[in-house]
């Protein structure tokens, strides 16, 4: 399937899933600077790729798809961290960091795929 529009790549699909779950997850949370801080990151992975995309060359877009990449693990820290300050239970911490490992090895698959294509 050829990708004629960011919409179309599978990461930024599953990066927006995660955004909106853990946007749902803190919600309530009073802690402000750790919920603002984790809702930016997990925004930043969709966010890096779709801007990536249409810049004009695919080393640009490589170098997104990187930042996409740090911002994940960003997220993945951060839900540890989560997890130590009883902000979110075992089970709950562990999904969403499988989400994140899983929308990582698909971006590094995508980044891997360009490297060839050129």
């Amino acid at each position: 399937m050829q990708i004629v529009k960011f919409e179309d790549i599978i990461a930024w699909k599953k990066a927006q899933d995660l955004a909106v779950e853990v946007y749902g997850v803190f919600k309530e949370s009073k802690d402000f600077g750790f919920r603002d801080q984790i809702c930016r990151a997990t925004v930043s992975i969709s966010n890096n790729i779709a801007e990536g995309f249409d810049r004009s060359s695919n080393a640009d877009f490589k170098r997104f798809l990187f930042i996409s990449l740090a911002s994940c693990s960003e997220v993945r820290s951060m839900l540890y961290l989560a997890e130590r300050l009883n902000y979110l239970d075992k089970e709950k911490a562990e999904l969403l960091r499988e989400n994140c490992i899983e929308i990582s090895k698909i971006t590094a698959g995508f980044i891997k795929s360009l490297n060839t294509s050129n």
